[in-house]
């Protein structure tokens, strides 16, 4: 068993203060321009489907909207605050600086992770405030919102790293943000309740991992679910779980990180 005792606390310190003061740095790009996207999307569906659409289970359309996009805008910034981080350092070729300290496996998906969990929060957080202002948000469960807020920065930010790992330029990042985040994100019921698909697709929507974070946070917000927030709670912990796997296993034997 890992002695806690030993463990490098001033380097897992020191690698989570340079994720965090890599995207602090510049944050009229990483927390500013997703409060512009998200209320550019908010703007689109009130113009577009504002009249059309009053109400969504039973809610009305832009506070049952809010939560998605909340949420999205907490994945995708997550996601790219570690893919960007490594992928970046492996093209320049530093990737060494992260690689050489007295750092564990688990202690280099540690830090990192909580990088991204705390950009994806903190986008979250700014997002929220900023769409207050045009439509009500509210907090039905406290500790909903806090849970998925982090399982879903950690779910993005785990998947991030795994993916600027396995590639090897930004082509590929590109083709997993176009191919596995856009399509999961957008299939998750951000925008629709799962019960107006047909019966194969509601199926399909379940096996979705980007579904229950949408459902838990939108519980969180407004207590509306497709399914019950402790099975998304339960699913969301156990791919955490197999991604922190993954990450370490990739971190501990060196996989297209060392030549």
């Amino acid at each position: 068993m890992h002695d806690l005792t030993r463990s490098n606390w001033l380097g897992l310190w020191s690698l989570y203060l340079r994720e965090v003061r890599r995207f602090a740095k510049v944050w009229n790009q990483t927390l500013i321009a997703p409060v512009v996207t998200t209320l550019i999307f908010l703007a689109i569906f009130a113009l577009a489907l504002g009249r059309a659409v009053e109400t969504v289970g039973g809610v009305p359309f832009m506070e049952f909207l809010a939560p998605g996009l909340i949420t999205m805008a907490i994945a995708q910034n997550a996601f790219a605050n570690t893919s960007s981080s490594i992928l970046i350092a492996k093209v320049q070729g530093n990737i060494v600086d992260t690689l050489m300290p007295p750092l564990t496996a688990h202690e280099l998906t540690f830090g990192l992770a909580m990088g991204g969990v705390t950009r994806g929060v903190t986008v979250g957080v700014v997002v929220a405030l900023a769409m207050a202002v045009f439509v009500p948000v509210h907090a039905h469960s406290i500790g909903a919102i806090f849970y998925f807020a982090i399982a879903t920065s950690l779910m993005l930010s785990l998947l991030g790293i795994a993916a600027a790992i396995w590639s090897e330029k930004f082509d590929q990042m590109a083709a997993v943000t176009n191919f596995v985040i856009t399509p999961l994100s957008f299939l998750s019921g951000t925008f629709y309740t799962i019960d107006r698909l047909p019966p194969t697709f509601q199926h399909l929507a379940h096996l979705n991992p980007f579904f229950y974070m949408i459902d838990g946070f939108r519980y969180g917000v407004i207590g509306h679910s497709d399914v019950d927030p402790v099975i998304g709670a339960v699913v969301l912990a156990a791919v955490n779980a197999l991604l922190w796997g993954l990450c370490y296993w990739m971190f501990a034997r060196g996989y297209k990180l060392k030549a």
